[in-house]
């Protein structure tokens, strides 16, 4: 029946006996012929595939951490300075600063000067570029503390003042044409 291993080592009975000669290099020759070591090595598609996903995941990572934008595209983009607008404030006010600017273009595009009236018209023009320069400076402003009443206000204002300028620059205009007109028609009545 069965019987305990450790009990059939107490007994020593096997340490009698004695292997058969050369039973080593026939137990290894069963052993090659069961499973014989090849000559060169196996390849593995498994190593090829984690290579592959291994490279892939390094290539993301690369791209992941490189800037969206390359090239000359990022030269400009990091010499221009997004600034705020009145329209980045609210929706409100992006349609008031629309309004005037569009207004103030076209007074601009309807003028004319004349060799008359050049020098009339390049005084409104400097007047209008200190005030642009002006609104650079207040829209400087409210990027740097954010926006205010006051800097929004003083923003809407100068947009005022410069169409108010071009009204009046309008209206001296005609009012000069109108007297050259009637000096003309004098002198032609003559």
């Amino acid at each position: 029946m069965a019987q305990d291993i450790r009990d059939m080592f107490k007994e020593d009975t096997l340490s009698g006996e004695k292997m058969p000669n050369n039973h080593e290099k026939r137990f290894l020759n069963k052993l090659d012929k069961a499973m014989p070591i090849s000559s060169k090595p196996s390849f593995n598609w498994f190593y090829l595939a984690a290579s592959i996903v291994v490279l892939l995941g390094l290539i993301g990572v690369y791209n992941y951490f490189q800037p969206e934008n390359v090239g000359t595209t990022e030269i400009a983009s990091t010499d221009v300075v997004k600034t705020k607008t009145l329209g980045d404030v609210s929706p409100g006010l992006k349609k008031v600063e629309d309004y005037y600017l569009a207004s103030i273009n076209l007074e601009l595009s309807k003028m004319k000067p004349t060799p008359e009236t050049k020098d009339l018209f390049d005084g409104y023009l400097k007047q209008l570029s200190e005030l642009n320069k002006e609104y650079e400076y207040l829209s400087a402003e409210l990027n740097e503390s954010g926006p205010s009443e006051l800097t929004i206000n003083a923003l809407i204002d100068n947009l005022k003042f410069r169409l108010t300028l071009l009204y009046r620059l309008r209206e001296q205009i005609k009012n000069f044409n109108t007297s050259n007109d009637a000096l003309s028609n004098a002198s032609q009545s003559i």
